[in-house]
């Protein structure tokens, strides 16, 4: 009859001793997988947003706006580096102080107007907590308006570009370091899109900004 061994003290050391090794070299790979996640959440949601503004400008026939805010109570205030923003009816007065205020909510100017309500007329807003935390924002200007047509107006003097990168302190690929930072470009005519400013890539490129 055969004796049933298990491990040996020795035996559950060591193994112990090899799985920390694998984790302590695999640990630095997964924290710049985790913040690059991040970073690529808070570009996706700047570029949501701003495509829905400009979808909303077109559906509504009107002016809409994008605007990156410090916050999304009554205390809120424009901010180029965000790091929430909010969409609404540019033909009302800046958000700034209003980001609570949404009782017009999904109905036409008009509408708010003639029945007495208040027209800061929110379409949608969106806190930087909703997994994209750790992220930064910098932006040419701190709001984006879209007319009827879908494009830009007043008509800025070159592509508006919103850098989004990791808060954490590690510089980007373009930097020499571990984060793939991003970029939302819009251009003059209202054409949205996301791209990688690593001067690496090579030009052409459909990730590169260049």
């Amino acid at each position: 009859m055969k004796t049933r061994r298990g491990f040996s003290l020795v035996e559950l050391i060591v193994g112990m001793a090899i799985l920390g090794v694998l984790l302590a070299i695999a640990m630095p790979a997964f924290s710049n997988w985790l913040r690059n996640a991040k970073v690529r959440t808070a570009a996706e949601s700047v570029q949501n947003g701003l495509q829905l503004a400009r979808a909303e400008a077109v559906r509504r026939n009107t002016s809409v706006r994008f605007q990156l805010v410090t916050t999304l109570d009554e205390s809120c205030v424009s901010d180029p580096a965000g790091p929430n923003w909010v969409i609404n009816l540019a033909a009302v007065s800046a958000v700034d102080g209003k980001c609570e205020e949404e009782p017009c909510a999904d109905r036409d100017l008009q509408y708010c107007r003639d029945n007495g309500l208040d027209d800061t007329l929110i379409i949608q807003k969106r806190s930087a907590a909703e997994g994209s935390a750790d992220t930064t924002l910098a932006a040419d200007q701190s709001a984006l308006v879209f007319n009827s047509l879908g494009r830009l107006t007043p008509v800025p003097a070159a592509t508006v570009t919103i850098i989004v990168k990791s808060a954490t302190g590690e510089s980007c690929l373009a930097e020499g370091g571990p984060i793939r930072c991003l970029q939302i470009m819009v251009t003059l005519g209202g054409q949205i899109r996301m791209c990688d400013p690593d001067p690496k890539l090579a030009v052409g490129d459909a990730q590169a900004c260049t």
